[in-house]
């Protein structure tokens, strides 16, 4: 085979003698760049390229898996030490039981009985989680000897047990997909520190990236303001919009009203401005593709979050589609949850909530859950959590730092299991924790 001729070691990448590729180092080209000669074999490797490129697409497979149960590794380990520590406060709990010996008061002792009642069934959940990351662990190995079966058949350039091979992919995908569905939902238990991603813009509005698009777009859309806007810049990537470059400007043919607009699946949902109308515009053919009103709903301050600025109806997305949170004169002023078609913006169901709207400081959705914060001044908190699989409601006591003392928009981005916030002038970020329930039938 003809090569170049230049200094350096040379390096035989497969042993086999009769298909020897080697590889030849030299020195430095003068910008900076390694120069560096691949040796082919002399005999032709085109009968294979179609088996080669099927393997490499299957190697792509297998990393992608790969990484996918790194994350899933690392979601279940966090979730199993806070099962641990519920573990903890149950034999805690039962210590203090045992020792009381008539020591206790008949209302302490029951106080104590009925917090044990309440953490019992987390003993299964414990060993679910336990048996879930040996699982994983299994998993992981399965996915390494995968790995180096592919690589010593690519090293071949054999394509005998293929068939066998992609069929151990799909299960093994299979497999992840069933596990990750398991661990896709559940309770909101923590809200981490803020991540301030950037200072811009004036005291309220909205920014988002779209919860539908693949992982590979990172485009984030910017409003800014509560009232009559018509400009949004959609950024290209969030690092230029952390740099305030490359980004193009959509006009929108109503102006919106209040900061409870969602990107989704390539279009905007948002509030015509002084009515109750939802607008759904389709960003690639700059239209609106449809609008509606939504029936009863209070607007133009009619029903605000506590904050005001014409935050009557909030649109969200959550792992189960698109919502609309608002209120009527019919609710009595009591926060409603709407599902909508995101095609023909039909409210398909409602639940009424019983929580006062302008008591709210802000509100998101997580799994069907409707979150609500108690103020959107310092010292916020997720206050009250509402159900729509059950059509029932909890007070919570979920602590944030709220560090610009002044929210404006918060909202749950399911794609990226973080929380969107406009604090007071700044884009902040928030990672959630949520905690899982397993069943012991595989359900979540």
């Amino acid at each position: 085979s003809p090569r170049l001729e230049c200094s350096g070691t040379a390096i035989t990448l497969f042993q086999s003698p009769e298909e020897g590729w080697q590889l030849y180092t030299s020195a430095q080209a003068p910008d900076g760049k390694c120069i560096c000669t691949a040796v082919i074999p002399a005999q032709s490797t085109c009968s294979r390229d179609g088996r080669s490129r099927e393997l490499r697409q299957l190697m792509e497979k297998v990393q992608n898996v790969s990484q996918s149960m790194e994350v899933l590794e690392l979601r279940t380990y966090r979730d199993l030490q806070y099962v641990r520590g519920m573990e903890t406060l149950m034999r805690s709990l039962d210590a203090r039981l045992r020792a009381a010996d008539g020591s206790l008061s008949v209302k302490s002792f029951q106080e104590l009985k009925d917090r044990m009642t309440e953490l019992l069934p987390l003993s299964s959940v414990l060993e679910q989680y336990k048996a879930d990351t040996r699982t994983i662990v299994r998993l992981r190995e399965e996915v390494r000897n995968l790995s180096g079966s592919l690589a010593a058949i690519q090293e071949e350039m054999g394509a005998y047990g293929y068939e066998d091979l992609q069929q151990r992919v799909m299960a093994l995908e299979a497999r992840l997909h069933a596990c990750a569905q398991k661990l896709g939902c559940g309770k909101l238990t923590g809200v981490s520190n803020p991540i301030t991603v950037r200072a811009m813009g004036s005291r309220f509005g909205s920014w988002m990236t779209d919860t539908m698009a693949p992982s590979a777009d990172s485009r984030v859309w910017y409003m800014d303001g509560y009232y009559k806007g018509r400009r949004v810049l959609e950024f290209r990537t969030l690092g230029d919009f952390i740099k305030g470059q490359n980004f193009i400007q959509h006009l929108l043919p109503q102006p919106w009203a209040g900061t409870g607009h969602v990107v989704y699946n390539g279009s905007l949902f948002y509030n015509k401005y002084q009515s109750n109308v939802v607008v759904k515009y389709h960003f690639r053919s700059r239209s609106v593709l449809v609008q509606r009103s939504l029936p009863g709903a209070g607007y133009n301050n009619t029903f605000p979050y506590s904050w005001g600025g014409f935050s009557d109806m909030d649109f969200m997305v959550d792992e189960s589609g698109l919502w609309a949170v608002y209120t009527t004169n019919q609710n009595a002023g009591n926060i409603v949850v709407s599902r909508l078609d995101p095609h023909t913006l039909e409210v398909m169901r409602s639940w009424d909530t019983g929580y006062p709207k302008r008591s709210a400081g802000e509100a998101f959705m997580i799994c069907g859950v409707l979150y609500v914060t108690n103020s959107h001044l310092a010292g916020a908190k997720v206050y009250f959590a509402y159900f729509t699989n059950t059509s029932s409601y909890e007070y919570t006591d979920v602590p944030f730092h709220n560090q610009y003392s002044h929210i404006s928009m918060l909202d749950y981005n399911p794609r990226e299991r973080a929380l969107y916030t406009w604090n007071n002038g700044h884009q902040v970020l928030y990672n959630v924790t949520l905690f899982h329930v397993i069943s012991t039938s595989g359900d979540p």
